[in-house]
């Protein structure tokens, strides 16, 4: 007889996909307590750690726990299929970890959510958002089904979809030269001060756009948020450039300002839907994909 039961491999797969033992219990509606006391017990029966475990720190796999969890999910979903085969809904009791670029969660991430889970009846629905090398590295682990991003800084890699194109916006204070034209060119912005993300590629993805078009880029100020970028820019700090417009003219603390839409169409880009292909999807994440890719869920952008 098998020591371990359906239950138990359930258990510890949801726990490596929330990394979180609170929100593992939450969805899997048991305790914390109960749900530590059956990690445990998994542990002993494999004779090996799958979770590095301590108070306060997320939830970490082991070097065994992460080939461990790809074969108990490989089993979990072949068992969801098995019980599903004489209905029609391959994502019935499906867990979905969405992952999202930093600048566009805030504009993309409850739509999807809401999109999908009015859609589908999913046994969990949980989101990662990360910088562009983060959402990399967690789509080739597993710890995210997809992502929503830029098309930056990803390879052959990847199978990638794109949902819509956008052009980046300018945040200056009202009363700035440039506050009265409906766009602005790249070249307009020869010799300003440019406030930019502080985010790796996203900087770099930059520097090497005002490269492609000659011009002089003098960084004023490399910022955290997109917040922050219009506050600056709506103070006179600099002129702030960003792929994600809020659809206000207040800065946080109250001061207007305005944004303007680049002109150059090689400042475009892209918002996608990625995957890894190395990755072995989960059964029915295929069916969530092929349903998003058809949703509008990126404001200011054209599909």
């Amino acid at each position: 007889m098998l020591s371990l039961t359906l239950r138990q491999l359930e258990y510890v797969v949801a726990v490596g996909r929330a990394e979180s033992l609170s929100e593992a219990a939450r969805t899997l509606h048991i305790s914390q307590p109960s749900l530590s006391v059956a990690l445990t017990q998994i542990e002993a029966i494999v004779g090996q750690k799958v979770f590095l475990r301590s108070k306060g720190r997320t939830i970490e796999r082991t070097a065994f726990g992460v080939d461990f969890l790809d074969r108990a999910a490989e089993i979990i979903d072949r068992a969801a299929l098995l019980e599903n085969s004489g209905r029609h809904g391959v994502t019935d009791g499906l867990w979905v970890t969405i992952g999202c670029f930093t600048d566009l969660a805030p504009v993309c991430l409850a739509p999807m959510r809401r999109f999908l889970q009015d859609r589908f009846n999913l046994a969990g629905l949980n989101h990662r958002v990360l910088g562009f090398s983060d959402l990399a590295e967690a789509m080739q682990e597993g710890s995210v089904d997809f992502a929503v991003t830029y098309d930056v800084g990803l390879d052959s890699g990847f199978e990638k979809h794109e949902q819509a194109v956008i052009a980046p916006h300018v945040f200056v204070p009202c009363d700035d030269p440039l506050a009265d034209q409906e766009t602005v060119g790249l070249g307009d912005l020869d010799g300003r001060e440019i406030i930019l993300s502080d985010e790796g590629l996203s900087y770099r993805h930059f520097l090497a756009l005002f490269q492609r078009a000659g011009l002089d880029l003098k960084v004023g100020h490399k910022t955290s948020s997109v917040e922050l970028m219009r506050a600056l820019a709506a103070h006179g700090q600099g002129v702030g450039i960003s792929y994600t417009n809020p659809p206000t003219a207040q800065s946080y603390d109250g001061m207007p300002l305005t944004s303007i839409p680049v002109s150059d169409s090689m400042a475009q880009e892209a918002v996608i839907l990625a995957r890894s292909k190395t990755r072995r999807l989960q059964v029915g994440i295929e069916t969530v994909l092929d349903a998003l890719k058809g949703a509008a869920f990126v404001p200011n952008g054209r599909t």
